[in-house]
């Protein structure tokens, strides 16, 4: 499995120096060292940092992968104000003298970059500045990853990047996370550090803020539905009166203190909410927060950046010590939640059961993984599985009729019912398209499971499905040609990493 054409990489976007390179840390190292970098562009707040991460070949199994065992933040910028132009689209002029100026200042060129993570969430996944930002990184393309994160998408960002995953998964039980930022704020129900479900509305600490001359000129729609369901006439002369942003303050912590507690939402907290509310299966034992907001209510910000971030915090927490006992706990990661550490190449080598209907759609990259979790076969369900994937494509922001990849574990035998059980849960929930769908199946299934999506179940749409292969939540992947012989595929994996 070790003697591959690597070659094929620089269809991947990665050339012919870095895939020998490759090849050679795989074939001759036990030990990988990346340098790596993660971006976080948002609506409100813009920051990034550096780190090394060290990955190590396992030692329990004869495959090329490897894991990681060491990462170590190196530098991390100032947190800037996202710059946007009078027309409200992002300046990514600016934005790329503030990444520029960044790299200097840590001491790093883009060559030293071996890979990275780019996050854009709220203002920022705009057409127009999403296609700004993706021409900062167009040379770099095979390196990173880039992800437009939806509200949902966000909230599980929020959970992983603070350490409230980590958490739960440490002490059991289940949690709510609380990520509050600039315009948003996401939730997630988490029970032994699984992710059960998520949701967002629209309160944030900077709805209402001071432009560079100190005049309160940003005044977003979330301010004006609460100023109106006060009665207030909300312009910058009167949101300069204290008295009116405590006011303001004040209804925005009832609507966020109704939902953290799932309380029955008021209409103007029905007006306000972005998602679904949260599914509550479990009883969250406490609290954990993250966003810009949260360093007010652990106290660790004594600074006030013209916003009404400060009240806002003090406000929740004194309305949920008022209305609730339920204890609030530090996860580690704060406004710097949502920051990506990295995105680490993983190499792995697909099976040989692997079915491909169109060569021609490979080599792919950079699609983004609907997880589905592990399949058995004695209870694989049509419709569970179809609606596994549209949650899944409702939470990573991702459409199915384009292209994207469908991971799950498979376990059981391979028995016909079964798999045809499965082939048409997929059918159903991917549907036909004129762009392919990839399977990534962590199985000896991926031949039969293609052969019947195309054969018996009919679906319209050319299959590439694939199985040895590992996947998890967040992560993004490329598949190159099919290299024969011995009949696999080269896979990079591109996973997420948190502090």
């Amino acid at each position: 499995m070790h003697d591959l054409d690597f070659d094929h990489y620089h269809e991947l976007g990665i050339t012919e120096d870095e895939a020998a390179a490759i090849k050679q840390l795989i074939e001759e190292q036990d030990t990988l060292e990346l340098l790596t970098v993660g971006i976080d562009i948002g609506s409100s707040t813009s920051h990034l940092l550096f780190a090394k991460v060290v990955l190590r070949r396992r030692t329990n199994d004869l495959s090329s992968r490897f894991e990681v065992v060491e990462r170590q933040v190196v530098w991390t910028s100032p947190i800037i104000h996202t710059p946007f132009q009078v027309d409200g689209m992002i300046d990514a002029h600016e934005l790329s003298h503030f990444i520029a100026d960044a790299y200097a200042a840590a001491g790093f060129t883009a060559k030293d970059i071996d890979s990275g993570a780019v996050i854009l969430t709220g203002e920022a996944i705009k057409r127009p500045n999403a296609r700004a930002i993706d021409e900062l990184f167009a040379s770099q393309s095979g390196k990173f990853v880039c992800a437009s994160a939806g509200h949902e998408l966000e909230s599980l960002l929020a959970a992983h990047g603070s350490g409230a995953t980590r958490l739960s998964s440490q002490r059991g039980g289940a949690s709510l996370h609380v990520d509050i930022g600039g315009g948003t704020t996401k939730l997630a129900l988490l029970d032994g550090g699984e992710v059960l479900d998520v949701a967002a509305y629209a309160v944030g600490g900077r709805l209402l803020a001071q432009d560079a001359d100190g005049a309160w000129t940003r005044i977003d729609d979330s301010a004006r539905l609460v100023a109106d369901d006060l009665g207030i006439s909300l312009t910058p002369a009167t949101a300069a009166d204290p008295e009116v942003r405590r006011r303001i303050c004040e209804r925005l912590a009832e609507v966020s203190v109704d939902e953290i507690l799932g309380a029955e939402p008021t209409p103007l907290g029905k007006a306000l909410q972005l998602t679904r509310p949260i599914e509550r299966s479990v009883a969250p034992a406490y609290l954990t927060f993250s966003g810009g907001v949260s360093e007010y209510i652990f106290g660790s910000e004594p600074g006030d950046y013209g916003d009404i971030a400060r009240d806002l915090a003090g406000d929740i927490v004194r309305q949920l010590g008022q209305r609730a006992d339920i204890p609030a706990i530090d996860a580690g990661q704060r406004i710097r939640a949502t920051v990506i550490g990295a995105s680490q190449y993983t190499v792995q080598v697909s099976g040989k059961t692997i079915h491909v209907s169109d060569q021609s759609v490979l080599p792919v990259h950079n699609l983004p993984v609907i997880h589905l979790g592990l399949i058995d076969a004695a209870t694989v369900d049509r419709e569970h599985v179809a609606t596994a994937i549209r949650r899944g494509a409702g939470i990573r922001g991702a459409d199915v009729t384009v292209a994207v990849a469908l991971g799950f574990g498979w376990t059981g035998l391979p028995a016909y019912d079964a798999l045809e059980e499965l082939a048409l849960g997929i059918a159903d929930g991917a549907g036909a398209s004129e762009q392919p769908l990839t399977l990534v199946i962590d199985g000896d299934v991926g031949q039969l499971v293609g052969r019947i999506l195309g054969v018996d179940v009919g679906l319209d749409r050319r299959v590439v499905s694939v199985d040895g292969v590992e996947l998890n939540d967040l992560d993004f992947i490329d598949i190159g040609e099919v290299l024969t012989p011995p009949g696999v595929v080269p896979v990079v994996i591109k996973s997420l990493l948190f502090s």
